[in-house]
């Protein structure tokens, strides 16, 4: 895992919709935060939580809900 403080959207975050998050890799794990709102508090999370979201959203059909 490469270590980086640059922060980038998800793919999910294309379009018009305003529900952004933003992503980032720390030396810590995975930072997460809302791109309209970026200096407000972030999501941090380990390697392992972040790993253990992704295969639960996979599982779940990789599908979000609004």
């Amino acid at each position: 895992m490469t270590r980086t403080t640059d922060w980038f959207k998800s793919s999910y975050s294309a379009g018009a919709s305003n529900a952004c998050v933003e992503v980032r890799i720390s030396p810590r794990g995975i930072d997460v935060r809302d791109s309209m709102n970026p200096t407000s508090t972030n999501l941090a999370f380990s390697g392992t939580e972040w790993q253990a979201f992704l295969t639960s959203w996979a599982l779940g059909g990789g599908t979000h809900k609004q």
